[in-house]
């Protein structure tokens, strides 16, 4: 080692971190899997479009697609329930699985793609205008643990930050 290098191994040395972590196997990689988002939008019109619109029938099939085209054996495995899933109303409070599109419920939807994501908002409405979290946050984590929900998106349209909970 030359002289020259030691100054530069010693700044490097600075900068090193220290990263620490639970070692019990959650979240050694990012989230991988499938988002409906970046394809299907929030195409709700599944008359119109039976083959590309927000449905149970849609997150079924790429569920099976992920396993059957090698995805979810290379670590691809989740699947992302995103926005436009829901009623456009609470029900006493709780969000609802569109009924027509969603006729099983989430909990038996999670359960058949094995995987439990899904997405709220934490503003007033979603992106799209279904309701929101914003003084729901309690109810919707309650909702969607009973759904044996694993893994939630919250995006942040429609929220006045000046109303956020400190």
């Amino acid at each position: 080692m030359t002289f020259s290098t030691l100054p530069f191994l010693a700044i490097l040395s600075c900068h090193t971190i220290l990263v620490s972590g639970l070692d019990n196997g959650l979240a050694r990689t990012p989230p991988m899997g499938w988002m409906s988002w970046a394809t299907f939008f929030c195409e709700t019109d599944c008359d119109k479009y039976p083959n590309g619109c927000i449905n149970e029938k849609l997150y079924m099939e790429m569920a099976d697609r992920l396993a059957e085209d090698g995805f979810l054996e290379a670590g691809y495995n989740r699947i992302h329930i995103d926005d436009c899933w829901m009623e456009r109303a609470r029900e006493h409070e709780k969000l609802v699985p569109d009924r027509k599109r969603f006729p099983s419920g989430i909990k038996k939807l999670a359960k058949y793609v094995g995987v439990k994501d899904a997405a709220a908002d934490f503003g007033t409405h979603t992106c799209e205008g279904y309701p929101g979290s914003l003084d729901h946050l309690k109810v919707d984590a309650v909702t969607f643990a009973s759904w044996d929900v694993d893994y939630l998106k919250l995006d942040g349209c429609n929220v006045d930050t000046a109303l956020m909970p400190a």
